[in-house]
Protein backbone atom coordinates (compact mmCIF):
# COMPACT_ATOMS: atom_id res chain seq x y z
CA UNK A 1 0.00 0.00 0.00
CA UNK A 2 2.63 2.58 1.07
CA UNK A 3 5.05 1.05 -1.40
CA UNK A 4 3.21 2.17 -4.56
CA UNK A 5 2.85 5.64 -3.07
CA UNK A 6 6.58 5.77 -2.28
CA UNK A 7 7.54 4.66 -5.78
CA UNK A 8 5.56 7.55 -7.24
CA UNK A 9 7.18 9.86 -4.73
CA UNK A 10 10.77 9.10 -5.84
CA UNK A 11 11.67 10.97 -9.03
CA UNK A 12 13.63 8.86 -11.59
CA UNK A 13 13.62 5.86 -9.25
CA UNK A 14 14.59 3.18 -11.79
CA UNK A 15 17.37 5.34 -13.23
CA UNK A 16 18.71 6.19 -9.77
CA UNK A 17 18.64 2.54 -8.71
CA UNK A 18 20.60 1.54 -11.82
CA UNK A 19 23.11 4.37 -11.52
CA UNK A 20 23.76 4.27 -7.77
CA UNK A 21 23.17 0.69 -6.69
CA UNK A 22 20.65 1.82 -4.08
CA UNK A 23 17.54 -0.36 -3.69
CA UNK A 24 13.99 1.02 -3.77
CA UNK A 25 13.93 0.82 0.04
CA UNK A 26 17.22 2.74 0.25
CA UNK A 27 15.87 5.44 -2.05
CA UNK A 28 12.72 5.76 0.01
CA UNK A 29 14.76 6.16 3.18
CA UNK A 30 17.05 8.72 1.51
CA UNK A 31 13.99 10.60 0.25
CA UNK A 32 12.65 10.73 3.80
CA UNK A 33 15.98 12.14 5.00
CA UNK A 34 16.01 14.62 2.13
CA UNK A 35 12.56 15.83 3.17
CA UNK A 36 13.68 16.20 6.78
CA UNK A 37 16.60 18.39 5.67
CA UNK A 38 14.29 20.32 3.32
CA UNK A 39 12.45 21.96 6.21
CA UNK A 40 10.63 24.47 3.99
CA UNK A 41 9.55 21.82 1.42
CA UNK A 42 11.32 23.69 -1.40
CA UNK A 43 12.24 20.48 -3.25
CA UNK A 44 15.95 21.26 -3.03
CA UNK A 45 18.68 21.68 -0.42
CA UNK A 46 21.07 24.56 0.14
CA UNK A 47 24.43 24.48 1.94
CA UNK A 48 22.64 25.83 5.02
CA UNK A 49 20.38 22.75 5.05
CA UNK A 50 23.45 20.50 5.19
CA UNK A 51 24.96 22.55 8.00
CA UNK A 52 22.14 21.34 10.25
CA UNK A 53 23.63 17.84 10.13
CA UNK A 54 25.54 17.63 13.40
CA UNK A 55 28.27 15.32 12.07
CA UNK A 56 29.06 17.73 9.24
CA UNK A 57 28.86 20.78 11.48
CA UNK A 58 31.58 19.40 13.78
CA UNK A 59 33.72 17.82 11.04
CA UNK A 60 36.85 19.92 10.40
CA UNK A 61 36.36 19.54 6.65
CA UNK A 62 32.55 19.57 6.83
CA UNK A 63 32.44 22.69 4.68
CA UNK A 64 34.48 20.93 1.97
CA UNK A 65 32.18 17.89 2.14
CA UNK A 66 29.10 20.10 1.88
CA UNK A 67 30.73 21.96 -1.02
CA UNK A 68 31.14 18.64 -2.87
CA UNK A 69 27.37 18.45 -3.24
CA UNK A 70 27.36 21.65 -5.30
CA UNK A 71 28.86 22.30 -8.73
CA UNK A 72 30.52 25.65 -9.35
CA UNK A 73 27.87 28.36 -9.27
CA UNK A 74 25.18 25.96 -8.08
CA UNK A 75 23.38 27.01 -4.91
CA UNK A 76 20.94 24.11 -4.46
CA UNK A 77 20.74 20.35 -5.08
CA UNK A 78 17.67 18.34 -5.93
CA UNK A 79 16.91 14.83 -4.71
CA UNK A 80 18.57 13.08 -7.67
CA UNK A 81 21.84 14.97 -7.16
CA UNK A 82 21.66 14.32 -3.41
CA UNK A 83 21.36 10.57 -4.05
CA UNK A 84 24.15 10.53 -6.66
CA UNK A 85 26.55 12.22 -4.23
CA UNK A 86 25.60 9.92 -1.34
CA UNK A 87 26.21 6.93 -3.61
CA UNK A 88 29.94 7.66 -3.27
CA UNK A 89 29.60 6.50 0.34
CA UNK A 90 27.56 3.39 -0.47
CA UNK A 91 29.62 0.17 -0.25
CA UNK A 92 30.45 -1.34 -3.61
CA UNK A 93 28.47 -4.40 -4.59
CA UNK A 94 30.98 -7.02 -5.78
CA UNK A 95 28.17 -8.91 -7.55
CA UNK A 96 27.01 -5.91 -9.57
CA UNK A 97 27.91 -6.24 -13.23
CA UNK A 98 28.30 -3.44 -15.69
CA UNK A 99 26.44 -3.66 -18.99
CA UNK A 100 28.29 -2.46 -22.07
CA UNK A 101 26.45 0.87 -22.31
CA UNK A 102 26.00 1.33 -18.56
CA UNK A 103 28.13 4.06 -17.07
CA UNK A 104 30.46 3.42 -14.18
CA UNK A 105 28.66 3.15 -10.83
CA UNK A 106 28.77 6.22 -8.61
CA UNK A 107 30.24 4.07 -5.83
CA UNK A 108 33.02 2.55 -7.95
CA UNK A 109 36.60 2.84 -6.74
CA UNK A 110 37.43 5.46 -9.37
CA UNK A 111 34.37 7.60 -8.56
CA UNK A 112 35.10 7.41 -4.83
CA UNK A 113 38.69 8.48 -5.46
CA UNK A 114 37.52 11.31 -7.72
CA UNK A 115 35.18 12.51 -4.96
CA UNK A 116 37.99 12.51 -2.38
CA UNK A 117 40.35 14.18 -4.85
CA UNK A 118 37.85 17.01 -5.31
CA UNK A 119 37.81 17.62 -1.55
CA UNK A 120 41.51 18.52 -1.82
CA UNK A 121 41.37 20.27 -5.22
CA UNK A 122 39.83 23.43 -3.81
CA UNK A 123 40.16 25.58 -6.92
CA UNK A 124 38.91 22.71 -9.13
CA UNK A 125 41.78 22.99 -11.58
CA UNK A 126 42.38 19.23 -11.73
CA UNK A 127 45.48 19.34 -9.51
CA UNK A 128 46.13 19.34 -5.78
CA UNK A 129 48.68 22.05 -5.10
CA UNK A 130 50.99 22.12 -2.11
CA UNK A 131 48.92 24.96 -0.62
CA UNK A 132 45.63 23.09 -1.11
CA UNK A 133 47.02 19.97 0.54
CA UNK A 134 48.41 22.03 3.41
CA UNK A 135 45.08 23.80 3.87
CA UNK A 136 43.11 20.54 4.10
CA UNK A 137 45.67 18.96 6.44
CA UNK A 138 45.52 22.05 8.66
CA UNK A 139 41.74 21.69 8.87
CA UNK A 140 41.88 17.96 9.56
CA UNK A 141 44.76 17.90 12.01
CA UNK A 142 44.28 21.32 13.56
CA UNK A 143 46.31 21.90 16.67
CA UNK A 144 47.38 18.26 17.08
CA UNK A 145 50.57 18.89 15.09
CA UNK A 146 52.88 21.85 14.67
CA UNK A 147 53.03 23.97 11.55
CA UNK A 148 56.48 22.53 10.87
CA UNK A 149 55.08 18.99 11.02
CA UNK A 150 52.25 19.97 8.66
CA UNK A 151 54.77 21.40 6.21
CA UNK A 152 56.82 18.21 6.43
CA UNK A 153 53.78 15.94 5.87
CA UNK A 154 52.72 18.05 2.90
CA UNK A 155 56.20 18.04 1.38
CA UNK A 156 56.53 14.28 1.74
CA UNK A 157 53.09 13.65 0.23
CA UNK A 158 53.86 15.85 -2.77
CA UNK A 159 57.27 14.20 -3.28
CA UNK A 160 55.81 10.70 -3.14
CA UNK A 161 52.76 11.29 -5.32
CA UNK A 162 53.99 13.89 -7.85
CA UNK A 163 55.33 11.57 -10.55
CA UNK A 164 55.69 14.21 -13.28
CA UNK A 165 57.42 16.65 -10.90
CA UNK A 166 55.15 19.60 -11.66
CA UNK A 167 54.83 20.37 -7.93
CA UNK A 168 51.18 19.28 -7.81
CA UNK A 169 49.20 16.03 -7.71
CA UNK A 170 46.98 15.19 -10.69
CA UNK A 171 44.05 12.80 -10.37
CA UNK A 172 46.02 9.99 -12.04
CA UNK A 173 48.89 10.53 -9.59
CA UNK A 174 46.45 10.62 -6.69
CA UNK A 175 44.79 7.43 -7.91
CA UNK A 176 48.17 5.68 -8.20
CA UNK A 177 49.22 6.82 -4.72
CA UNK A 178 45.99 5.32 -3.32
CA UNK A 179 46.42 1.88 -4.95
CA UNK A 180 46.97 0.07 -1.65
CA UNK A 181 44.23 1.91 0.24
CA UNK A 182 40.92 0.10 0.72
CA UNK A 183 38.87 3.11 -0.34
CA UNK A 184 35.61 1.18 -0.19
CA UNK A 185 36.15 0.40 3.49
CA UNK A 186 37.38 3.91 4.30
CA UNK A 187 34.67 5.69 2.34
CA UNK A 188 31.61 3.59 3.00
CA UNK A 189 28.94 4.63 5.43
CA UNK A 190 26.45 1.98 6.29
CA UNK A 191 23.69 4.51 6.86
CA UNK A 192 20.92 2.53 5.23
CA UNK A 193 20.73 -0.60 7.38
Amino acid sequence: MGSSFSRNKIPNQAELMQETGFSAAHLLRLHERFEILDKDSKGHLSPEDFETIRELAINPIGGRIIGAFFSAGQETVDFSTFVRILAHFHPMDPNRTKNGAQQEAANSRTKKLRFVFQLYDMDRDGKISREELLQVLRAMLGLTVTEEQLQSITERAIQEADLDRDDAISFDEFKKSMEKVDIDQKMSIRFLK
